[in-house]
Order: structure tokens, then sequence, then C-alpha cells
């Protein structure tokens, strides 16, 4: 009977998590592209053991369950797992160390979504996710692409949203770094950049105008982790009525970030590689 209960107050608790999570997903540019670009990475994930790996808040472990397949979840800080678990509840795991919590070959498809600049040994954290993956498993990696010098970058960094206020070791991964730290049994399939100027300009402001309105309140709200700001409930609905003005101009907010079609020949400031074991 108390487990009863118990699960009873879960279901409406995660429901409410993933109705905040996702009305946030549907005003973020930057998440649904990302979204968008992991998906067609991956294909079909019915039927398959899958992993994600750094999934933020949690919208975008939710959102690839609901694709079909087994999936696990993990994250390298406690305040993330616990906002992913409260959206998708069970097989979320945080990372302690250098190994990760998971079998050998057990994973068809492994997603690690902006982790591996967070990682202080990256080519050791490669060849952990190869350990965990079956052969022919697809490995999936978003990272940030590595632009030395952009004025955008350089006003980022005016403005505090710096390499080490996001927690990130390193700025980026060109496609050469990415394939040095790739263990011998990991091949390339494919690699490119998305996501360009007008829309990291537009996550740049927002991403500014939260830390302003949350910098007086509490953790609870906004919370600095290892990964950076992540938005929880709490911080939604303290800030709902802004969020409401926000979603009324968010159409012209999606416009502007559509001319990033216009610059198809500049780099994107995101990385998405597609890799297969042997």
């Amino acid at each position: 009977m108390q487990a009863l209960e118990t699960q009873e107050v879960k279901e409406p608790t995660r429901r409410s998590a993933a109705a905040w999570a996702l009305e946030l997903f549907s005003k973020s540019v930057l998440k649904q592209r990302k979204f968008k670009e992991l998906t067609a990475a991956i294909g079909d994930s019915a039927g398959k053991r899958c992993l994600d790996l750094g999934s933020d808040n949690g919208v975008i472990s939710y959102k690839l369950r609901q694709r079909g397949g087994s999936w696990a979840s993990a994250d390298l800080s406690s305040e993330t797992v616990e906002s992913i678990r409260s959206l998708v509840g069970s097989d979320v795991h945080l990372i302690q160390g250098q190994r990760l919590p998971f079998q050998d070959e057990e994973f068809d498809i492994v997603a690690v979504v902006d982790m591996l600049e967070h990682v202080p040994d990256d080519a050791a954290f490669m060849s952990e996710l190869c350990r965990v993956m079956k052969s022919e498993g697809v490995l999936v990696i978003n990272v940030p692409n590595l632009k030395n010098t952009s004025p955008l970058r350089m006003f980022r960094h005016a403005i505090g949203q710096t390499d080490e206020a996001h927690g990130h070791l390193r700025p980026g991964y060109d496609e050469k770094q990415l394939r040095r730290i790739c263990p011998p049994d990991l091949t390339f399939s494919r690699s490119h950049t998305y996501s360009r100027f007008f829309s990291e300009l537009v996550d740049t402001a927002i991403v500014f105008a939260y830390s302003l309105l949350s910098g007086g309140h509490s953790a609870a709200e906004s919370q600095e982790v290892s990964k950076g700001l992540v938005v929880t409930e709490e911080g939604m609905r303290k800030f709902q009525k802004k969020f409401k003005l926000y979603s009324m101009i968010y159409p012209l907010v999606l416009a502007f970030s559509k001319l990033d079609l216009l610059i198809p020949f500049v780099p994107g400031f995101m990385r998405l590689a597609v890799l297969r074991k042997r």
C-alpha cells in the first residue's frame, strides 16, 4: 500500500516536471534544432538498448525515450541527475570517476549531448563509451564546434558567458580533434556543424536575460552546476509572467534565427559527429 501511494505521488510530480520542461523546449530554438540533429543521426531506436549522456535538465532524455527503445540516462552532477529523474523516472545514473556505471557491450545506441567538453580525460571517456557499446553500435556526439575567434564568442566572454562559467574544460572540437581521441574500434561515419550566428545570438541574449533575472534568487530556481546554468521548474514558476511575454514574441525570435539560412557557407557553433563500433 505504501509503495502504491509513493507511486501515485511521483506520477503527478513527473507530469508536472515534463509539462514545464516541454514548454521551455517548445520556445528554445537551439534545443529544438539539437533534438532534430540528434534524432536524424540516431535513426530508429525502437527495440534497442540506448544511452543518453549529458542531457541538461532532462527534456532531451524525455523526448528520446518517447521515440521507443529501452533508454538509460546519466550525467556528471547530482543536480542534473535529479532533474532528469524528475522527468523520466528510472534508469538515471550519476557518473563518478573514470568508469561508466554500465556493463560491457550493453548499448546499441549512445548519444553524448554536450558532455565531452566537460570531461577531464576525454580520450579515456571515449574508450569507456566504446566499452559499453555493442559491436556495430552507433555513437552520436554533440559538442561545441571549435571556433578560436569570432565576434560573438568575444561578446559572450565580455558578458560573462565564458567556457569556465559553462563548466567547459575545453572550448570545443573540430573533426581532427575528435578523430585524435577515438579508440581504434570506433570509426567515423560523418561530422558536420550547425547552429549559426543568428540562432546563437538569440541563445546568448536569452541566457544573459535569465542570468540577470535569477541572479538574486535561490539556487533552487537556477543552479550553477559543473555544466553551467540549469533551469529548474522552480525557476520557471518564478518567472512565469516573463516567460509568457517571451512566448508572445517567440515567432519573431524564431524568424530571426532562420536568418542562418542566409549564411550556409559559415561554419556553425555546434558540431555533431556519428561514429560506429567495429
